[in-house]
Formats: C-alpha cells, structure tokens, sequence
C-alpha cells in the first residue's frame, strides 16, 4: 500500500512525542514493503524550536540516526494537494495539523478520492480544548485512530461508532533496546528522568515523585528535557539533580544504559482524566531493560502487569521506599527488566502497531466514508 502522513514533524521530536511513535512505524512499513510518503509544515513550531535548541545540526543528526526516514516540508499556501495525495492508498493526518489542512484534505476525499483517510489523535486536548478539536471538520473521515479507549469513546459518543480505533504508541525496539553498561570504569548514575517540564501540568507530581526523592535519598541523578524555566532548574539544582536539556530521542537507550532505574511522572490529565494512556515513555524505557517506577495513573486497558513490569507508587514517601529497594536489590531490579521486556516485546513493539495500522486499513477497504454513509 501507499501511505501518505501528514505530520507535525518527522524530523524534530523537541516536545514532540509523536515523532518517536511515527519514525517506528514508518520503519515497519517499510520492512513489510509498503511505501510511506510525510508531509510536514515549513516553520512547524517543534522543528522551530529544535533548531533554535541545537542550530542547522540538528536535521543533520537526524539524518544520520534515520537515514531511512525523509519527510518532505511544505508552505500551508502553496501546497499541492492532488500532487501529495496521488496514487495514496491510505492518508492519516495528525491532529496538530492546522484546521484548514484538515477540512481541505477531506474535501478530496469527498469529492471522490479513492483512498481511505484517518484522523490520528495523540493529545489530551480532546478533553483539555475541547473546542480547538471541535473545529476539525472531519465529515469525510473514514475513522479515527486514538491512543487510548477513552479518547476513542470520545469520538464514538459524537458518532463514529466502530471507526473509532484505539492505536496505542509503542516501542520502536530496532532502536529501544538494552544497552551494555559504560565500559572502562565510567560510573553509573542512579536515576535518570527524561521528560519535559511543561505548562504546569505536573508541577506539584515533579516536586513529590522526582525532586524529593532523589534529595532524601542523595541519589546521583539527571534529568533531560526541555522547557524548564529557571525556578525548574533552580529546584533540580538544589534537589541535587543535574539538568542536561535537550536530548534526541535516539539518544535515550545510552541515556538509559548509563543509569540504574528510571521513573514515570504522567501530566495530570493522563493521571486524573484519561486512564489508560501511559504516554510512549514507559514503553520506550521498558524496552531498554531499565526498572521503571511510576506514580499514579490508571492502567485501564490493562497494557501492562503493575508490580511485574513495574512498580506503581501512591506517593513521594512510597517512591522514596521503593526507590531504595530497587537500587540495594539486584534480584528485584533484574526480575522487573526481565518481565517488562517480556510485555514490550509481546505486545507493545511498533511492528504490532504496523499491523494493527494494517488490519484497519484492510477492514476499511474501499468503503464509503462516514460521511458518504450519512448521504
């Protein structure tokens, strides 16, 4: 098949984790033969603000880590679409495409276009702006691909009945893999996090599950991300935790290697509102071999074995216990290794997302459209 993607960005993933889950499962189209072509915007604001993180480098150092992988960047008002949607079998377009781009997508798909055309949801704003995602016009639709049940029933609730797939994020385990320790007598840190500070959105669960813990226990400790204004990075400082900013994701695995646990820190929507969603994080850290402990959120869907492939914490004061177990115990840190890579590699790999992308796409076949269906 001939997939075309309309994507924020393929190529910056600063603050943009879709980035992760799209270059796995491009990666596992390609190896099953089929043909995907992206699209992402001239000036996108991810791919602005890694360039000015990192300089002209940054798509170089891409380039190098995927040199499988291309995207091909467009100006909103100047852009062909007969010439992007050619010979498409399948187009999927990200929904922090602009709502222009949406409309006029769809527009070729209900003025006859053969191919199938997906909404991809990846956000919480369907429940933290509601009324940002009620300006989609996604009338000519074929379904909606959403990462979690309770995005989905969103979308079955205003009508998409059964075209409203749930289509997790997954590990890219030709890159997340165990890595060997550092050789040569390079020490190994304790804890590492990587993770962005964000809009205030997990301020208060940063202080309690992360910064107090590492300072009660005078772990070694890092932390990569960005968006870290100066009171974050003062109170890293004086938890003792060192700030390393932007890290490119295909860096992560070493980042993991170096450090002998890691922890999960979910935004306050996908802890308070949106169970089931656990972000691409656990999954990428559980694919590299690394004990993961998180703070709350409800699993749902059950993706995962809590308290098998990782431990679950009610508070800072049981994150600070659990913490301590894990580093003094060399049994329990290998056992959750080897029964988080045993569900990674079961269940949550981007080669299963490929194919459930795949099993979509073949019940969608050359179906009318919801909105076709409507008529």
């Amino acid at each position: 098949m001939r997939f075309v993607y309309f994507t924020h960005s393929l190529v910056s993933d600063w603050n943009h984790g879709n980035a992760h889950f799209l270059r796995g499962v491009v990666r596992e189209l390609q190896e099953r033969g089929h043909e995907v072509r992206l699209f992402e915007p001239a000036g996108g604001w991810s791919r602005t603000n890694l360039l000015a993180d990192r300089g002209p480098a940054a798509e170089a150092e891409f380039r190098r880590a995927f040199p499988h992988l291309s995207s091909e960047t467009y100006d909103p008002a100047s852009l062909d679409l007969d010439q992007a949607l050619e010979r498409a079998d399948v187009v999927i377009v990200h929904e922090w495409n602009d709502h222009d781009l949406v409309a006029a997508i769809g527009r070729k798909r209900a003025a006859g276009g053969t191919f199938s055309l997906l909404f991809h949801d990846t956000h919480h704003r369907s429940v933290s702006d509601p009324e940002a995602m009620a300006r989609y016009d996604l009338s000519a639709y074929d379904g909606v691909l959403a990462y979690g049940a309770v995005i989905a029933e969103i979308y079955r609730k205003a009508g998409w009945g059964r075209r409203a797939w749930v289509w997790h994020e997954a590990a890219d385990t030709a890159l997340f893999r165990p890595l060997d320790a550092p050789a040569g007598g390079v020490a190994r840190g304790d804890l590492v996090w990587i993770g962005n500070w964000g809009d205030d959105e997990r301020t208060a669960e940063l202080h309690e599950f992360l910064l107090g813990p590492v300072r009660a226990l005078g772990l070694r400790a890092a932390v990569h991300g960005v968006r870290y204004p100066d009171e974050a990075r003062h109170a890293l400082a004086e938890a003792g935790i060192e700030y390393r900013g932007y890290l490119p994701n295909h860096e992560a695995p070493a980042a993991f290697a170096r450090h002998r646990v890691t922890v999960h820190v979910p935004r306050r929507y996908y802890s308070r509102v949106l169970s089931g969603i656990p972000t691409i994080r656990p999954f990428e850290a559980l694919a590299c071999g690394i004990p993961l402990l998180s703070a709350p959120w409800e699993d749902s869907e059950g993706l995962f074995r809590p308290g098998q492939d990782f431990l679950f914490v009610r508070d800072g004061d049981e994150m600070t216990r659990r913490l301590r177990d894990v580093l003094s115990d060399e049994g329990l840190r290998t056992e959750l290794i080897r029964s988080g890579l045993e569900t990674i590699r079961a269940r949550h790999t981007c080669g299963h997302r490929a194919e459930e992308l795949l099993a979509v796409c073949r019940s969608l076949g050359s179906g009318a459209s919801l909105l076709e269906e409507a008529r």
